[in-house]
């Protein structure tokens, strides 16, 4: 299930902030109101200080966002459904359902993102320098001293523009999954014709690029000096984290991609269970755990009445039924009914059904073909017959 705070739709785009954003918030905050904004304005009073740090990190994080949308933008453009954008510790995501449908559109939706952060940069410069009177160019040979003369909001607008312009050449870092790398990705695609491949290469440049990372932060903790990063352990564990990072996404996406590759083509009934035993809504839980859950290796059995299928029922439904309440309890009152469940059809492509199964975090799906039930797809008979699959990743496991 999604957790996090949900901020409202932008483009039918679903905008949800993670609870380990919060954390680089007042980081960013703490940073600014500590120690950037004192060491130019030391005349500025506390409650002011820490007013333009929570205005900047609120804008810079709204920054991030635009950069997000950028790219759901060209999504949508470019017919692939977008579900929503989540900022979390290490910035922000878009949700892309399903991979892009060309090299040209793997383009476009990879450089968008960078160029509007560096835009938005340069336009954050430009209008901090005019509320200032144009006074920090000319000065640009003591910039710390024009910036010192300046009032809060040319000061905000000042952090801000650099630091956009930053994430703009960071993310353009030839490391996939990074914009950077999604670029390099599309021009080998285009070069190979073949995205599993493209996705092969770029994945190992990203992977390499992040045990860069992972090692520059770890000598950046032991005191060497880094043009531009610095050194330190605060700054050190910060680039190993990131490079940490950077390594599980960009093998989480090829692992993806490498699934989509085997799940393409191949319908819902080639691999949906028809024999699944249904129960009535009147059942009671007790005999449900007695004759059903204990009986079977199922964990979810779909619920039937009059050959219409009202819900379904799983182990973690009665979980949250007090034992001493089974033998009084019916199944429909613990049910998922059918209109909150997310149902497939036999013809439906794997690909897109594992791609909601793992989106919804759910095991089943019931199948539905001419409005009747007729069987169900488990995420673990998806998942145990791409292991027997050649050249799928070994370590992946079903998810029981």
């Amino acid at each position: 299930m999604n957790s996090g705070i949900n901020l409202g739709k932008i483009f039918g785009i679903n905008i949800n902030i993670d609870w380990s954003w919060i954390f680089i918030f007042l980081l960013v905050t703490w940073n600014l109101a500590v120690g950037i904004f004192p060491s130019v304005h030391p005349e500025w009073q506390p409650g002011l200080t820490w007013s333009v740090a929570i205005l900047a990190s609120i804008l810079f994080f709204a920054s991030v966002l635009v950069h997000e949308l950028a790219h759901s933008v060209v999504a949508l453009a470019r017919g692939l459904p977008v579900r929503r954008i989540t900022l979390f510790l290490f910035g922000g995501v878009s949700n892309i359902q399903r991979e892009p449908t060309s090299p040209w559109t793997e383009f476009l939706m990879a450089i968008v993102g960078p160029l509007i952060s560096v835009i938005l940069g340069i336009f954050f410069l430009f209008l901090g320098d005019a509320l200032s009177g144009f006074i920090i160019i000319p000065s640009l040979g003591n910039p710390l001293t024009a910036i010192s003369d300046l009032n809060p909001i040319s000061t905000l607008l000042f952090w801000l523009g650099p630091i956009n312009i930053i994430l703009g050449v960071f993310n353009m870092v030839p490391g996939f999954p990074l914009d950077g790398g999604r670029v390099l990705r599309s021009l080998l695609w285009g070069a190979t014709g073949n995205l599993r491949l493209a996705t092969r290469w770029a994945t190992r440049v990203g992977q390499l690029i992040a045990w860069v990372f992972i090692i520059l932060g770890i000598s950046m903790v032991f005191g060497l000096q880094i043009p531009i990063l610095g050194t330190g352990l605060i700054s050190g564990v910060w680039l190993a984290i990131i490079g940490w990072f950077l390594m599980n996404a960009a093998t989480q996406s090829y692992e993806r991609v490498v699934i989509q590759n085997l799940l393409e083509g191949i319908p819902v009934s080639r691999l949906m269970r028809t024999n699944v035993r249904t129960v009535p809504p009147d059942l009671y839980i007790q005999d449900l755990v007695d004759h059903y859950i204990m009986a079977t290796d199922e964990r979810s059995f779909p619920v039937i009445s009059e050959n219409d299928l009202v819900g379904l029922v799983s182990l973690e439904d009665v979980r949250k039924v007090p034992r001493e309440q089974w033998d009084r309890t019916r199944v429909e009152s613990v049910m998922t009914p059918r209109d909150k469940l997310s149902v497939t059809s036999p013809i439906e492509d794997l690909s897109v059904v594992m791609e909601r199964l793992s989106e919804k975090d759910v095991r089943q799906m019931p199948v539905i073909q001419d409005g009747l039930y007729v069987g169900i797809i488990r995420r673990q008979d998806i998942m145990r017959w791409l292991q027997l699959q050649s050249n799928t990743p070994s370590h992946i496991r079903t998810n029981e």
